[in-house]
């Protein structure tokens, strides 16, 4: 079983950046594909990058590609999104997400197995 706990949100002028965090426990976080996805009021979780179980690769969706950076660190059990140039769009609730399945790569909420509690992201205009 892992256990997933977001930190990092907060309140941000347009323009500025956000480091969230996603502290991970359990013994085989390393072996997981591991994704941010955001999510809004009435709407469906919407995909936003994901990393290889080694974080030799990772995809971003085409809405922060440039300016989102997904990266882990397995000894510490952690996965980290910078986020920069941030938009008025990109206000969400933020979760990561972690993925059993064999493959590097996960783009829809269904195909993952563990979630935080999120953390909101709010940008100001």
């Amino acid at each position: 079983q892992v256990q997933l706990v977001e930190s990092g949100g907060g309140l941000v002028q347009a323009g500025g950046s956000l480091r969230l965090s996603c502290a991970a426990s359990g013994r085989t976080f390393s072996s997981y594909a591991m994704g941010w996805f955001r999510q809004t009021p009435g709407k469906e979780r919407e995909f936003v990058a994901v990393i290889s179980w080694s974080g030799g690769s990772a995809r971003y969706a085409d809405s922060v590609k440039g300016r989102f950076t997904i990266s882990r660190d397995n000894v510490e059990n952690t996965v980290y999104l910078q986020m920069n140039s941030l938009k008025p769009e990109d206000t969400a609730v933020y979760y990561c997400a972690g993925a059993r399945g064999r493959g590097s790569y996960y783009y829809t909420a269904d195909e993952y197995d563990y979630w935080g509690q999120g953390t909101q992201v709010t940008v100001s205009s």
